[in-house]
């Protein structure tokens, strides 16, 4: 299958997560297929594309209808045909995804489908979410998203996340009717450029309010995922003027986040930043019980002033460690980020019988195992008893390091 390009999207692609902190999520971008909004002209397209034309369902889905086969069809598009029930053909999500190879990097364990993605678990405990989507050309949604009045981002920004355009994803809405056919309207690449024009104060609005879901409230189910915290703090930072976020203002954003997340808990509606029809609470799964603990949860952070904070494991640790060793730790856990980050740049690829193989340049992977050493003996000198080095795994010392 001819993949057109690939993009790391999520936590990982924003540069908001440690190496094994969060799943990898990759987009697979399939090539010859174009998906067109209503009242674009597909005459324009070479005659090997194959094109599907949009039938808006619900907010923010589609169903597609085949416009025109192309010479050139890839096999899970191809398997994925469906009738209508009027005589035309549409493109099943469903049966697009059962259709995809299931990529585990030849040394992986693959999972059960999860929504639009296929997961699987890599070496180190690294999780991957692959996606295979198709290009979407939506000129009115997105002049409609860029024609609003904002405080923010500002216009060369806009214009760049319009030239981003869209994606289509194989997932449809919980509960609808054309579930099995419908596919989500996503702006990846655009949420990413979003992301990286945040300024520090945002970023660690953002950063803080992943903490409070991940350490206070979590979820199990998505109910609350990092995408709903992502869109509170897109819509606070659309809304605001930009000079009122410095860095003496952080803990009054935070307040502002936390009272728009519990007000999305609420009322259960939470616009999506790009088609503010598309409700993100809508079919989230959120059960009464698990709501009025989690609004009696943040109602308590919100009186509790600065001090909300210190319900969170990674500054209250931060705020109670002796400053030197602290310090030293965290510079050789991002050395370790870096060197990984590296590696992962700079390694060699090849494809042989039992998949893909990374190899790893030998200096990087010297320092690597240099930092895990002297991590393991430090812990050693200052805990003593505590800390038996010759009965440590230094893996396990690394995959600490990076969660």
């Amino acid at each position: 299958m001819e993949i057109e390009t690939t993009i790391i999207s999520g936590s990982k692609a924003e540069g908001l997560a440690r190496y094994l902190e969060s799943d990898t999520d990759y987009i697979f971008v399939l090539g010859h297929v174009i998906c067109l909004e209503d009242g674009v002209n597909a005459r324009t397209f070479p005659t090997e594309i194959t094109i599907f034309r949009s039938c808006m369902s619900l907010p923010g889905h589609c169903r597609l209808i085949t416009e025109r086969r192309g010479t050139t069809i890839h096999p899970a598009i191809d398997d994925a045909f469906c009738d209508d029930g009027y005589g035309r053909k549409i493109l099943s999500s469903d049966l697009f995804v059962h259709g995809l190879p299931h990529t585990t990097m030849g040394y992986g364990v693959s999972h059960d489908r999860a929504g639009p993605s296929l997961p699987s678990s890599l070496h180190l405990g690294l999780d991957t979410d692959c996606v295979h989507a198709l290009r979407y050309y939506c000129p009115n949604i997105l002049s409609k998203w860029a024609s609003r009045p904002r405080h923010w981002p500002p216009l060369e920004v806009v214009q760049q996340v319009v030239s981003l355009g869209a994606l289509l994803t194989p997932v449809g809405f919980k509960g609808s009717a054309y579930q099995h056919v419908e596919w989500r309207v996503c702006f990846n690449a655009g949420e990413i450029e979003l992301v990286n024009n945040l300024n520090n104060t945002q970023i660690k609005m953002y950063v803080l309010l992943k903490m409070v879901k991940a350490d206070v409230l979590k979820p199990r189910k998505k109910e609350i995922s990092s995408y709903t915290l992502k869109n509170i703090v897109l819509w606070i930072a659309e809304n605001n003027p930009h000079s009122l976020f410095h860095e003496k203002s952080l803990l009054h954003w935070l307040h502002e986040g936390l009272d728009a997340l519990r007000v999305a808990l609420v009322t259960r509606e939470l616009p999506y930043y790009m088609i503010p029809d598309r409700n993100l609470m809508a079919a989230c799964g959120l059960e009464e019980e698990q709501k009025r603990k989690w609004i009696a949860t943040i109602s308590e952070m919100m009186k509790e002033g600065s001090r909300m904070v210190l319900r969170l494991p990674k500054i209250r640790q931060a705020l109670l460690a002796h400053p030197e060793p602290f310090r030293w730790y965290r510079s050789r856990q991002i050395e370790l980020e870096l060197l990984l980050l590296i590696g992962m740049n700079r390694s060699g690829y090849y494809l042989g019988e039992n998949g893909v193989r990374i190899v790893c340049p030998q200096a990087i992977e010297r320092r690597i195992k240099e930092i895990v050493m002297e991590v393991c003996l430090r812990m050693s000198m200052e805990w003593g008893g505590l800390f038996d080095l010759r009965l440590y795994n230094p893996l396990d010392v690394l995959k600490r390091m990076c969660m």
